[in-house]
């Protein structure tokens, strides 16, 4: 598999797929929740275009979360090394190239979009990151003109016959960086490019400002875009403090709850501003006084921590420990060594990729190891199988021992603050109930 035949079926690129994804759906994140495939038809012509906030893991959320051998376009300058680019290459990804790789290299595009063209007519679909490179925060930034300039060259090279779909798609992480978090993909109603048609035969640049404003509101409206600057960070936390416990809700997404809740403070801050801005400050002095308490949010939602509940957590603590042990066979391996890596990336939102990338790589090596260590130490052949399949689910259950155990910890430490009559804590408890009172008034 080559850039010649990028756009063929590959049997080695779809066992890679079907592994990797497995492995990113079921192990690196806890929950995948997909809304809007539907609006995905495998015999239309698409390019899919999603918001850009969490570098590779950007691509990667529409590439498992639906079927096919979509191609990539990413920037140029990665594929300077032949034996890179041959891999990039395997992995269906195509270079595009911009000024800063030379005024001379972009010649080199004219052979890409006729590339693009193949691609679209074989049905793969094109994957494009509209926004050019990402940026770790929840906005949707300007839009470059080069997803337009794709759709209008292939259908312009179809005799416009083609009929070019774009799929605006929403992503959102409940944490860029951390393992086990909540990924959500919004596919929304395609983009007929046929419609701006006309539009482009006459005046092609207002055809492509026009395709690129309409594509811009479409992914705003399935993404968690806080468009204010100077509050995002208080925009930013209330969402999780409020909406954090719905994470893993499939039913109502977390992300379709911060954008009701963005949309009431958009709504507030130009109908009564003190009262906006009393919510934001008084957000900030939350949070600040929580990470100072060393107590999260779910914890403060709830009204008791009785001590009988918190000693049967203990019990079931020291019950299961054993089977925490085991599973740490798999979390410092698959989760442990990738994290000795991170402190060589500067770039955060590069983290999250790292992560999966080496995790990816020490599940395939390691495990057929795992299997046949299981095979040679334990009989009968079916009770090894048990305890190879036992020390993936383990791991997850370290996992989530790990979180338990800050849960119980936090709150006896509640328990001590209460007993104690701590006025850090009275006051943040305060603050936060006030809050959730104010919030919850807003029409």
């Amino acid at each position: 598999m080559g850039r010649e035949n990028i756009e063929e079926f590959s049997k080695g690129y779809a066992l890679l797929k079907a592994f990797a994804g497995f492995w990113h759906n079921n192990f690196f994140y806890r929950r995948v929740i997909v809304v809007g495939r539907e609006n995905i038809n495998p015999d239309h012509h698409v390019i899919f275009a999603p918001n850009h906030q969490n570098a590779l893991m950007d691509a990667l959320a529409v590439l498992f979360t639906h079927k096919g051998q979509p191609v990539f376009l990413a920037r140029a300058d990665i594929f300077k090394r032949k034996s890179i680019a041959s891999i990039l290459y395997f992995l269906k990804i195509l270079p595009v190239y911009r000024i800063r790789d030379g005024f001379n290299t972009l010649k080199g595009n004219d052979e890409i979009f006729d590339k693009t063209v193949d691609v679209l007519r074989h049905g793969n679909g094109l994957v494009i990151l509209p926004e050019g490179d990402h940026a770790g925060y929840r906005r949707l930034r300007q839009l470059k003109k080069g997803i337009c300039r794709v759709a209008f060259h292939a259908d312009e090279a179809s005799g416009f016959q083609m009929k070019i779909k774009i799929i605006p798609v929403g992503l959102e992480f409940t944490n860029y960086q951390r393992y086990r978090q909540v990924l959500t993909v919004v596919y929304g109603k395609p983009i007929e490019v046929a419609e701006y048609h006309e539009l482009y035969r006459k005046t092609p640049e207002i055809a492509l400002n026009e395709l690129r404003n309409r594509l811009t509101r479409e992914i705003k409206m399935l993404m968690v875009h806080i468009e204010s600057e100077e509050d995002y960070e208080a925009i930013d936390e209330l969402r999780i403090l409020l909406n954090g416990q719905y994470s893993d809700d499939v039913k109502f997404p977390k992300l379709f709850r911060d954008r009701i809740l963005i949309d009431k403070l958009n709504r507030l801050k130009g109908t009564n501003s003190q009262l906006y801005n009393k919510i934001c400050s008084l957000t900030l002095r939350v949070k600040q006084k929580a990470k100072e308490l060393n107590t999260d949010y779910l914890l403060l939602n709830k009204k008791k921590h009785p001590a009988g509940w918190l000693l049967l957590g203990v019990l079931g603590l020291i019950a299961t420990f054993p089977l925490f042990m085991y599973g740490n066979i798999f979390t410092l391996t698959f989760l442990g060594i990738p994290n000795t890596q991170i402190p060589k990336i500067r770039d955060l939102q590069f983290h999250s990729s790292i992560r999966y990338g080496i995790s990816l790589g020490l599940a395939l090596v390691f495990t057929p190891v795992f299997l046949a260590l299981s095979l040679l130490i334990f009989n009968p052949w079916w009770l090894a199988l048990l305890i190879f399949l036992a020390l993936p689910l383990s791991g997850l259950f370290a996992v989530n021992y790990g979180l338990y155990l800050k849960r119980i910890t936090g709150g006896f430490r509640i328990r001590k603050y209460l007993k104690n009559k701590n006025s850090d804590y009275l006051t943040l408890k305060t603050n936060h109930d006030e809050l959730l009172n104010l919030v919850s008034n807003i029409k």
